[in-house]
């Protein structure tokens, strides 16, 4: 029964569809005709025929003819090439089929005068210009600006008519009513929408302190898998879409493509001088340019300086797939600048499309178009700093705007199509199967499935084989944001068939504010653990986790912890993090220490509780974060380092601790761009505990024994290998992209990529913590001991490649030190990414 009322309802929905053409079809003008040369008379390919102030045109064929059909009669229609001068015929009211013809005149002024050297390029000269401007004309010379953004977004799947039923999204594609349901694309080729948004923001910049904030007054999403689209909200904003060509580098999907008018712009392309034109007011030199290299991370397009002042006016740039960009078969990009004041240029209006293929060329591929304009410019009227606190903030409210409220505030209409893709994806999203992918690619990302105000979860701990534990199932969830936006719970439940034991966690958190992010929170747990395995540094990594819980348990131990934070930030890139917590440990294995030192040998025991108070300070320069439900997910912090401090202080004899001891540690990461080299990354930690401890309380090295790669371990050593009560540690990767197989004759076809790697570990264990650990326990075993680094440190190199069929990455390791008998000296890891 319910069935056959989701399909009465999707041919309802299409039925009514249907009857809007028809409608729209009746009050349709159709133009058509030629263009051709006013002297010559040869037809003109190519040309654009658009109506002024809109974004509705199109272009002439090979025979310089086109047709355009038009919902309302327009006043006139333009036609413009580059080398000719524009021409505006007026259009006939009331004619519903009509021709018109354009001939256009050259334009006959010619190039300023510019000094060319002997033998050189025309385009050089100009090129010259343009560097000594450079500065001049950059919006970033401006001590502030602001602006209001609209942006539109559209993401549809091509390549849906040709392969049906294939795979899980073509038999999604295959279920629908009706293949009326498909939208014509620009090759006329099928495509399907599924997602289309909008914003209308404010956006603020101030160099000196260097700072940038957008305020999301109006956000409008519409998209299939879509539980809440205030994550979507924060993302789609024009700060993600801002691409200055006067920086050496302009990230595109987050890759860094070398600018056509960089500081180093011969290296990289070859420039042709092509015509001279008007572009609005502004008298161009129109330039091309190619990349040198075909898999270097350039451009492909043309663009148009002025005469006056050598500044960029108009860009059209393209990425061919022979870049080595996984997923992407193009990117086009194009982007009006203005002047602003100053004599600097902002972006007026820029516009991007990207293809993105499957995973096989006869897969479904996603085409993505986003346009962005800008209006309502001030410069040099800078913001107070703490105005800056909160990078992105999205208003209340700022989703639940009337439609009059767009009509009003849009930058540009909405076209027809425009309204047909919405009406499309919200008969869509009700479609069975096409919920039932999206629910499961959701579950998959996020470790979590909604039921309303409780989310199920994280899938990778529900099921364990181990020694311990036997069977191991685990239940367990959070509420989520349709529960609370500031109050979130959460808990499981665990049981192994061996040990008969359940297990469990309770905890909850509450946001008090969101601006300046503040929370108080609380966790609650008895749980078996092993003793390698407790850092702190692999909480965010459940699936690292989840199959550590698969075979033989080292050192397992079961905990019962409490614990209680505070954390705020106290300034923007500035968080503090109060904490308290009691850990009991209670041994599964033959474990004991000297409870008062080697001097009272008598007083040995097997288990202990630490309760300790710890202050985290972590400095995040520029970091910028988005919000998902109750959970704020960072964007990183740019080029700049991350700075983290944490001091830990044991209380004997509170709440029942039988240990004391102070701990400090510190870290630095930072990731970069190193040009043509690639990107890298590196990880500095440094730590000293200053008392003696039981050592499960050290810090225990995390080695890993699974076969796959995980950048918080060392993958050459086990479990519990090493300990240290004072340890410095360099963890560095180099990315380099194509550089190296993108000059080998048949390996650059497979677009592979090279990285190299470096763990490199000192540490030390004093003779005092050394001295808790008697040889035997009172069970006359011979205590299992464990090594320490001493004067050499540990050393594993790595090299991969990534990329291996778009998503596989394999990294050999070569252990350098410490090779004792049993070592693994050499090994292979394991990884899925799904890296562009």
């Amino acid at each position: 029964m319910r069935a056959s009322k989701s399909i009465a309802l999707q041919r309802f929905i299409l039925f009514t569809l249907l009857i809007l053409a028809s409608l729209v079809s009746q009050a349709q003008t159709r133009i058509s005709g030629q263009v051709t040369d006013a002297a010559t008379g040869e037809a003109l390919p190519f040309v654009g025929i658009f109506v002024k102030n809109s974004s509705i045109g199109t272009s002439t064929d090979v025979e310089g003819k086109y047709n355009i059909r038009l919902s309302s009669t327009p006043d006139s229609l333009t036609a413009a090439f580059v080398g000719y001068l524009p021409l505006t015929l007026p259009v006939q009211k009331g004619v519903a089929t009509q021709t018109l013809d354009f001939k256009l005149q050259t334009n006959a002024q010619q190039l300023q005068e510019v000094v060319i050297r002997p033998g050189e390029n025309p385009a050089w000269p100009i090129m010259r210009r343009v560097m000594d401007n450079k500065n001049a004309n950059d919006k970033r010379k401006l001590t502030a600006y602001q602006y209001e953004a609209y942006t539109k977004m559209q993401f549809d799947v091509d390549n849906v008519g040709q392969q049906k039923g294939k795979g899980v999204v073509g038999k999604a594609i295959e279920s629908l009513v009706d293949s009326q349901m498909y939208l014509a694309g620009e090759d006329g080729k099928k495509l399907l929408p599924f997602f289309l948004s909008e914003s209308l923001s404010d956006v603020y910049y101030t160099r000196d302190p260097k700072r940038s904030k957008e305020i999301i007054k109006a956000t409008k999403v519409t998209g299939i898998g879509l539980q809440d689209g205030t994550l979507v909200s924060q993302v789609i904003g024009s700060n993600y879409q801002d691409y200055n060509f006067y920086q050496n580098w302009v990230s595109v999907l987050q890759k860094n493509f070398i600018s056509p008018i960089a500081d180093g712009w011969k290296s990289y392309y070859t420039y042709e001088l092509e015509d001279s034109t008007y572009i609005g007011d502004d008298w161009c030199y129109e330039l091309s340019f190619k990349q040198k290299r075909p898999q270097d991370l350039a451009f492909n397009g043309r663009m148009w300086i002025t005469a006056d002042g050598y500044a960029l006016r108009k860009l059209e740039a393209t990425v061919s797939k022979s870049a080595n960009i996984n997923f992407v078969e193009s990117i086009a990009l194009k982007q009006e600048l203005q002047p602003v004041g100053e004599q600097a240029w902002m972006p007026a209006d820029t516009e991007v499309k990207i293809k993105i293929v499957g995973l096989t060329p006869k897969r479904p591929g996603i085409l993505a178009k986003v346009y962005t304009s800008y209006q309502e410019v001030v410069v040099n009227q800078p913001q107070k700093p703490d105005f800056f606190d909160k990078p992105v903030e999205l208003l209340a409210g700022a989703s639940k705007q009337a439609e009059s409220f767009w009509e009003e505030r849009r930058h540009d209409t909405l076209s027809l199509a425009d309204q047909q893709v919405y009406a499309t994806i919200n008969a869509l999203r009700e479609t069975p199967r096409v919920k039932r992918f999206s629910d499961i690619v959701t579950v998959l990302g996020t470790g979590y499935k909604s039921f309303g105000k409780v989310s199920w979860g994280p899938w990778p701990y529900t099921y364990a084989l181990n020694d311990v534990e036997g069977h191991r199932f685990q239940v367990g969830g959070k509420t989520n944001i349709n529960f609370s936006n500031k109050l979130e719970l959460r808990g499981y439940v665990a049981y192994g068939t061996k040990d008969q034991a359940y297990k469990y966690s309770l905890g909850g958190r509450y946001i008090f504010n969101r601006k300046r992010w503040s929370e108080l929170g609380f966790t609650h747990q008895e749980d078996l653990q092993q003793v390698g395995l407790m850092s702190d540094r692999l909480a965010s990594s459940p699936f690292f986790l989840g199959f550590s819980r698969f075979g033989e348990l080292r050192r397992p131990v079961m905990v019962r912890e409490s614990n209680l934070y505070l954390q705020r930030d106290v300034l923007r890139g500035v968080t503090e993090r109060v904490s308290m917590r009691t850990r009991h440990f209670d041994p599964q294995y033959d474990f004991a220490y000297y409870k008062n030192g080697p001097a009272q040998p008598d007083q040995l025991a097997s288990s202990f509780t630490a309760t300790e108070v710890s202050f985290l300070t972590r400095y995040a320069k520029d970091e910028v974060y988005v919000e998902n439900d109750n959970e704020r997910i960072s964007l990183g912090s740019g080029s700049y380092p991350v700075l983290s401090l944490k001091y830990t202080l044991g209380l004997n004899n509170a709440l029942g601790a039988t240990v004391d001891y102070q701990r400090v540690d510190l870290g630095v990461e930072q990731d970069f761009v190193m040009g043509r080299l690639g990107n890298a990354m590196y990880r500095l930690e440094a730590g000293k505990i200053f008392s003696p401890v039981p050592y499960p309380l050290l810090e225990v090295h995390t080695g890993n024994e699974t076969p796959f790669y995980y950048d918080a371990t060392y993958n050459l050593m086990d479990y519990f290998e090493f300990a240290s009560d004072t340890y410095a540690a360099l963890h560095y990767e180099q990315y380099f992209e194509g550089l190296l197989f993108n000059r080998l004759p048949l390996i650059k076809k497979l677009k592979w990529r090279v990285l190299g790697s470096a763990n490199v570990l000192y540490g030390s264990l004093s003779q005092s913590n050394l001295d808790l650990m008697p040889e035997y326990t009172p069970a006359g075993n011979r205590q299992e001991a464990f090594k320490t680094l001493g004067d050499t440190p540990y050393v594993e190199l790595g090299y991969g490649i990534e990329n291996i069929f778009k998503i596989l990455r394999v990294d050999a390791f070569h252990r350098l030190t410490h090779l004792d008998e049993g070592t693994r000296k050499f090994g292979l890891k394991f990884s899925v990414q799904f890296k562009l």
